[in-house]
């Protein structure tokens, strides 16, 4: 009867918020909140809100049973995806000689996908998956609906698994047949795989509650009414003294909020949530002011004006080419300004004021390992309109692009790149969720350098110096159930970095060049990567100004020796792939890349990864590799999947440039679905196209 009474108020209460005049979309002020479980919520139980597109979340929650790690990631203003781990505090993960002391881990993928929003007299719906390949622990399904009236937001759904535990109403389902009021509490495989045919099952409860928006804006107050009864928990029977459950957040800095909250009439949880918005992320740089136009300054020499156009614009190895026509064309290799507009300003003002004579208008050819990629050009009128706008007007003039060409006419500045150049970067390789060690480490120096020979080859190598590493938990030998059938390919890590704190990862000898109009290839051969050397090739078909790509890479690889990496050991292997890439013209900044072709282990298979971009550069991914290996086969996971985002380094230090770093998340480290990596990807390379 308590149950009845109180979703008879609720939904009067949402009934009233519907036809309340101050109707309020929550479009303002904070934002929604995140959940226990990671994702926009209220306590235990999810909404229908969405976080504002592009907002990330990482998150941690803890009670007595239950600690949870998660991250939520915003990619559309529909979409709202999580990755989460729960630790189950009182369990042990396995056999004391295998995991220790480590607790019970569960990883978990939520989705929820908003079907309509709100408007005047409709409430917001979404519909959603909680933890969908795992081991179904706490596997759920949702329709939930939200409806805002002034500072109250009030929220009414349905669940079925984990969340509905309770069983307080019939499965609406179970009338089409018998079958939907069973569900299956198993998971096939060895964890990991989308149990489709669990989704809708079994028990269904109702959930809801109330979001408060107090006059003091950093506080916000909840009150939910639980559908999960806590009667079939991992951590075991908990007590549930009342299904209500009250908290608070409170946003202590634009990026941080608190969570403090009272849950089954017994139970206090807290947690924190940081968060950022990838859209609105940006860096304001030191750097050299842009250089003015002045007819009458004086004409750079040669060395200077080189010195420049590196240092001020950013194209290192610049050469200028005057065109029968008198245009000037500055080829080079843009390495400072992820903004092209402001590198072609800054360059083509350095030629005006270096060739102040020709004045037929400017090209750029951006090349990258040599070769051209992408150019552009503009004509003097149209140039000076841009520098000298007439007042109260704007400049309509644009640059023109099209594919690279090599430049042609007279050579008035010569290249003179360094046969010999050097760099360095931090490498962090991770890997969470094993059942030897929850998080595996791996933190060092890559000290890389390149020398050009003639034309388009060169001689490039990579020294790894390890710094630090906890690699010596990875006890791995094979996995329960495996066979014979599957080599082990890349869970020798841990032999290959104890052998030595100084690794050569890569030493190879490459030609790459621009083989015909949008064709690109490329040959390289030596120690390949940390576990394999060999030989290969790549050819890339990039039509430009398209959103579509194909290409294709062969490669015949023997592993590297563990004990000494400069030998080889007995396993070799044919692997390659063919790969399409596509800019999906109805999701906006988005890109599918699907690979299919021959793995290190021999097995066969497609890779499928979703990528977004969002306006700061910052690029979030997710990828899963389906090949012929059997779950029993690949071990625990059932397949290889993770999730990745590239970082422009620019956003993290003061001066600009055009690097970028990635930082990824696999859950496990094994031998199926294992590609070669190789040093360069022409795809990457001929960016710029696109």
């Amino acid at each position: 009867m308590m149950f009845r009474n109180s979703l008879v108020c609720l939904a009067c209460l949402a009934a009233f918020a519907s036809n309340a005049d101050d109707y309020n979309p929550r479009l303002d002020g904070p934002g929604p909140s995140q959940s226990d479980f990671g994702g926009v919520g209220l306590l235990q139980v999810p909404t229908a809100r969405m976080a504002r597109e592009g907002e990330f979340s990482a998150n941690y929650m803890d009670n007595e049973q239950y600690r949870r790690w998660s991250i939520s990631v915003q990619p559309y203003d529909w979409l709202e995806a999580t990755v989460r781990y729960t630790d189950v505090r009182p369990l042990l993960y396995g056999p004391e000689d295998f995991s220790g002391d480590q607790s019970y881990k569960d990883k978990g993928m939520d989705v929820k996908l908003r079907l309509w929003q709100e408007s005047r007299w409709l409430p917001q719906v979404a519909v959603g998956i909680r933890d969908f390949t795992g081991t179904g622990l706490f596997d759920s399904e949702f329709l939930v609906a939200s409806k805002a009236w002034g500072p109250l937001d009030f929220t009414l759904g349905m669940g079925w698994g984990n969340m509905a535990e309770s069983g307080n109403i019939s499965n609406p389902f179970c009338k089409m047949s018998d079958a939907w009021c069973v569900r299956n509490d198993g998971y096939s495989g060895r964890g990991g795989k989308f149990e489709v045919d669990s989704l809708f099952h079994g028990p269904a409860a109702l959930f809801g509650g109330v979001e408060y928006q107090t006059p003091w804006q950093p506080l916000r107050l909840k009150l939910e009414y639980d559908g999960n009864d806590y009667s079939n928990e991992k951590a075991g029977r908990i007590l549930q003294s009342s299904a209500w459950n009250v908290g608070a957040v409170y946003r202590l800095f634009e990026t941080l909020d608190t969570h403090l909250s009272y849950q089954r009439g017994n139970t206090l949880m807290w947690g924190f949530t940081l968060r950022t918005n990838f859209n609105d992320i940006y860096q304001t740089h030191l750097d050299e002011s842009r250089p003015k136009l002045a007819a009458d300054s004086p004409k750079l020499d040669a060395a200077s004006l080189r010195t420049a156009l590196e240092r001020n614009a950013g194209f290192k190895d610049a050469a200028v080419y005057q065109g029968t026509d008198g245009s000037l064309t500055l080829a080079g290799e843009q390495t400072k300004y992820r903004d092209k507009q402001e590198a072609e300003t800054r360059a083509f003002t350095l030629l005006a004021n270096a060739y102040p004579e020709h004045q037929a208008g400017y090209k750029v050819v951006y090349t990258k390992q040599s070769m051209p990629i992408e150019q552009g050009e503009i004509n003097q009128g149209q140039w000076q309109q841009q520098q000298d706008p007439v007042l109260g007007q704007s400049p309509t003039a644009s640059i023109q692009r099209k594919s690279g060409q090599r430049p042609q006419g007279q050579r008035l500045l010569n290249a003179q790149p360094d046969r010999l150049s050097y760099g360095w970067k931090p490498q962090l390789q991770q890997s969470f969720g094993g059942p030897e060690s929850f998080y595996l480490y791996q933190l060092g120096l890559d000290l890389s350098a390149d020398l050009k020979l003639t034309g388009p080859l060169s001689l490039g190598g990579t020294l790894y110096w390890n710094w630090f590493d906890n690699l010596d938990k990875f006890t791995y030998t094979t996995p329960p159930g495996d066979t014979d059938a599957l080599p082990r390919v890349r869970t020798w890590i841990r032999e290959y970095v104890s052998s030595s704190d100084l690794l050569l990862n890569n030493f190879q000898l490459t030609a790459m060049d621009r083989l015909a109009e949008d064709w690109y290839g490329q040959a390289y051969g030596g120690y390949l990567e940390m576990m394999y050397a060999g030989v290969g090739a790549e050819v890339l078909y990039r039509p430009y100004g398209k959103d579509w790509a194909l290409g294709t890479d062969v490669n015949y690889v023997r592993q590297r020796d563990w004990n000494n990496t400069l030998k080889l050991a007995d396993y070799s292997v044919a692997t390659g792939h063919i790969t399409g890439y596509w800019q999906l013209p109805f999701l906006e900044d988005t890109q599918a890349k699907i690979s299919v072709g021959r793995y290190l282990a021999k097995d066969v298979g497609t890779t499928i990864d979703l990528s977004k971009r969002f306006d700061s550069g910052i690029v979030a991914g997710a990828f899963a590799t389906f090949t012929d290996v059997s779950a029993d086969e690949y071990g625990e996971g059932s397949f290889t999947k993770g999730i990745y985002f590239t970082i422009p380094l620019d956003l993290l230090q003061i001066y600009p440039t055009t690097k970028t770093g990635t930082l990824s998340w696999v859950p496990l480290t094994r031998d199926g679905g294992q590609k070669l990596g190789r040093r360069y990807g022409l795809y990457s390379l001929t960016e710029p196209l696109h």
